[in-house]
């Protein structure tokens, strides 16, 4: 119950605060706050009210973020095992984002690989693609 409050507060949170309206609220607040400076002497107290401010919202901000972004991350890879398992591709892929970077990484170099052996094309060049390519070694 409490991870579905959190989760439904994490999505509106998260689809609010990235709407255009958002950032002009703020912005607007800092500007108010900037020039509101000359009306409080610039005060020590002035200065710690947006340093305050700031710092929670940005402390908090980095823990729905995170939740959003795994929360995608989960569900982008449960979509990708879905296709993969209902597919010809290999089912050895489905729950490789558990391994370690090392043994990702091993598995990464074995489909180059392997494409490459399947692969009678060239590899595309700069021309085709606009985009420089690596230097073979």
């Amino acid at each position: 119950m409490l991870e579905k409050a959190f989760t439904r507060a994490a999505n509106v949170v998260a689809y609010v605060t990235g709407l255009p309206v958002a950032f002009i609220a703020c912005l607007a607040l800092v500007l108010g706050w900037a020039i509101s400076g000359p009306l409080f002497g610039f005060s020590d107290t002035w200065q710690l009210v947006i340093n305050t401010g700031t710092t929670i919202v940005t402390f908090l901000m980095v823990f729905l973020i995170q939740n959003t972004q795994n929360r995608d991350g989960a569900a982008m890879q449960a979509k990708l095992d879905e296709l993969i398992r209902i597919s010809k591709a290999n089912n050895r892929f489905i729950g490789i984002e558990h391994l370690t970077e090392t043994e990702v990484e091993e598995i990464r170099k074995a489909c180059e690989l392997a494409a490459g052996r399947q692969s009678s094309r060239p590899k595309p060049s700069r021309r085709t693609t606009g985009k420089p390519q690596p230097a073979d070694d």
